[in-house]
């Protein structure tokens, strides 16, 4: 079980995601023109994406890769505008753009809206509801409801200009893996890696988040039950980044991730762990 020692702090984050696709260009056009982000930096080989000076996204090309469902690995990321209003207008030029659309739901704790980049990758766009409404009450984020479209739409005058690249305060608002086993999952992100387990649902589903968010990092083992990470050939999740309050709470997570017998991997600032799913989670801090 979780102890104080391995509560993170309540200014814990996550950040930046890593994922390799099969052609470079092809996914810059991408998440520039359907996602709104903006080139951060890039060269023949990879490319830094995000939103004014904040990179939320790295895509490293890995020419001929192909997508693997059914590993674990990255189930989605969320990218989470700061209102209704920029939610409102995201969809808007969606559907002005005819940007396929994977799903929209109402989660209570937030309206989110899903897609997919051409190599597979699940994305999905939210906007959180206001914390006094749904503080206390995160079951309800369990039930399935249909996002109102129409009403969300009707946040817009019309006089508003389309919108082509994400509003400041857009950040990495959670992640959501695809991993082998919950009990396994659980016992890492709680009582290793110190975040609060939000919600259960059996063996199939854990939520886990820092100081009261409803989740900073969700998964389930709906396509991935007992499966493996994806192979070297594959456009898939190189990892997730975890961003602390501290040097120093840094240094403990790595110390318990190895003294619990996974992967823990320093080199000067860059370290990575790895979870019980291969799943490798970067570790940054707030300040540095």
């Amino acid at each position: 079980m979780q102890t104080a020692q391995t509560h993170l702090a309540d200014s814990t984050t996550v950040g930046m995601v890593e994922l390799t696709v099969a052609g470079l260009d092809r996914s810059i056009g991408f998440y520039s023109d359907r996602l709104g982000l903006e080139v951060l930096d890039r060269n023949d080989a990879w490319a830094a994406m995000g939103v004014a000076d904040t990179e939320l996204l790295r895509l490293q090309a890995l020419p001929g890769a192909r997508r693997s469902y059914h590993a674990t690995g990255l189930y989605h990321f969320a990218v989470r505008v700061p209102d209704r209003h920029s939610l409102a207008r995201w969809l808007a030029r969606a559907i002005e753009l005819q940007t396929p659309i994977d799903g929209a739901s109402d989660h209570y704790v937030s309206e989110a809206i899903y897609l997919h980049d051409p190599d597979g990758h699940g994305i999905e766009i939210y906007a959180d509801r206001p914390r006094r409404v749904w503080e206390g009450r995160l079951s309800e984020m369990g039930a399935l409801r249909a996002l109102n479209i129409r009403d969300l739409l009707a946040q817009l005058d019309g006089t508003e200009p389309p919108m082509t690249k994400l509003p400041p305060g857009t950040d990495m608002g959670h992640i959501h893996l695809q991993v082998r086993d919950i009990p396994e999952t659980i016992a890492f992100y709680r009582d290793v890696v110190g975040f609060d387990l939000t919600m259960e649902y059996g063996d199939s589903a854990a939520f886990f988040s820092a100081g009261g968010y409803h989740h900073h990092i969700g998964t389930n083992t709906w396509h991935s039950k007992g499966a493996g990470p994806s192979q070297d050939d594959t456009a898939a999740l190189q990892f997730a980044t975890i961003v602390l309050d501290s040097e120093e709470e840094r240094r403990a997570v790595v110390e318990r991730v190895r003294a619990a017998g996974h992967d823990a991997h320093v080199d000067g600032d860059d370290v990575l762990i790895q979870d019980p799913s291969g799943i490798s989670l970067r570790l940054d801090w707030a300040s540095r």
